[in-house]
């Protein structure tokens, strides 16, 4: 039995795989799913048709067409991804219950424990494999080590459809990492890894043997022990079950650069309303907003300011996004490509010191918002709108985003 055990889940191609469950003409078809390329969108997954091409995720759709222009373009379903997402965690949870979701299609799972009811750690990776095949139809990588690192590490490196085994004890993380290019470390980006590879530092195994008081000159003492241990395949992170999001954001690109105040500040309108609701029905209250903001030639501004109390009051929200656009954004004439509300110093509601004298009118929006998501759980999300958002709104691609803590 594995003294600890660890495996990572990752769901190849996810929304291409999906899409082609539920059309089959799309199977072996180069299928993106994302944004369309005259709306100025993003990739969110290519199909591996696709990538043949060098489609991959977070590219700009209109440079995907480029590359792959006998694409077939699907617009993102989320409520059928987060259906099938669900179906996936459903297998997760008859083998454990320490389950930590970095994402619709990627999860840590912590199977330790689960060795004595169901046996040794690679039969249950098998068996959670085969299941979500069985089940739901979809293909799984999966990575299985001792700790987290070097599970990520090994569910990326055979895909698609792979299973890799890294035998617990330092000699065998060792010998697994040693030969990997120095990209593939966890944490290690792109501009770390060009750095690096400036100091002749190649393979992990390089990063391993390095001197440590070179390193430290270089990252410092915290970086440069952080690197090398995961270098070395230490990593004693806990897989984390319940962890609140670091913040809860939304943001819209727009088809064409957006130059009226008035149509920005309704759109900061309708993020307050998305984010407050995600906040109240995960039990959280933001201690600050963000505010992003990219004009036409990419020059891209954030500015953020913190609340004397937290909330999770769309106006508050909306308030505090429009004082910063009006107050901290130099337009000087140009368009916005894209903004974004971003509510951030996220805590469980309640957790924070109540005010004595509570402000009558945040009661009272709170009253209504908390009626308003009692009619929208029972008759829908577009059962109940503002006014102001019925009003005609430029075209854009939404996206909404829970930031995880790492």
């Amino acid at each position: 039995m594995w003294p600890r055990a660890i495996a990572h889940v990752d769901l190849d191609q996810f929304y291409a795989a999906v899409e082609m469950l539920d059309f089959p003409e799309l199977r072996g078809q180069p299928v993106i799913v994302g944004g369309l390329p005259g709306a100025r969108g993003v990739v969110s997954t290519a199909s591996y048709e696709a990538r043949k091409f060098g489609v991959h995720s977070a590219m700009p759709s209109s440079q995907a067409a480029r590359l792959c222009p006998h694409a077939i373009w699907r617009v993102p379903r989320m409520e059928r991804y987060v259906e099938k997402s669900r179906e996936v965690q459903a297998v997760f949870a008859r083998y454990t219950d320490l389950i930590e979701p970095l994402s619709l299609d990627e999860a840590f799972l912590d199977l330790t424990g689960s060795q004595r009811l169901f046996g040794p750690a690679e039969t249950i990776a098998w068996r959670i494999k085969d299941e979500i095949l069985k089940e739901t139809g979809l293909v799984a990588s999966l990575g299985l080590a001792q700790n987290k690192s070097l599970a990520k590490i090994a569910s990326d490196l055979k895909k698609p459809n792979a299973l890799v085994v890294v035998p617990p004890g330092a000699k065998e993380a060792a010998e697994f990492l040693a030969p990997l290019p120095i990209g593939r470390l966890w944490g290690v980006g792109p501009k770390t890894e060009a750095r690096l590879r400036e100091w002749g530092l190649r393979t992990i195994g390089d990063l391993a043997r390095c001197d440590t008081e070179f390193l430290m000159r270089r990252l410092g003492a915290a970086g440069a022990h952080d690197l090398q241990a995961l270098a070395r395949g230490e990593d004693d992170r806990p897989v984390v079950t319940a962890e609140a999001p670091q913040s809860i954001s939304r943001e819209n690109t727009f088809a064409d650069d957006l130059q009226d105040d008035a149509a920005l500040e309704r759109e900061l309108l309708a993020f307050a309303e998305d984010v407050a609701a995600r906040l109240r029905a995960k039990g959280l209250q933001a201690g600050g907003v963000t505010l992003k903001v990219r004009f036409g030639d990419f020059t891209t501004l954030t500015r953020a300011l913190q609340f004397e109390e937290p909330t999770d009051i769309a106006e508050a929200l909306h308030a505090a996004g429009v004082r910063l656009l009006r107050t901290k954004v130099s337009r000087q004439g140009r368009g916005v490509r894209l903004i974004g509300l971003a509510a951030t110093r996220l805590a469980p509601r309640g957790q924070a010191v109540a005010t004595l004298f509570p402000d009558e009118k945040a009661v009272k929006q709170r009253r209504v918002a908390e009626t308003l998501d009692r009619l929208r759980r029972r008759f829908g999300d577009d059962a109940v709108t503002r006014a102001r958002l019925l009003e005609d709104r430029p075209r854009n691609t939404g996206t909404p985003t829970d930031t995880p803590r790492k």
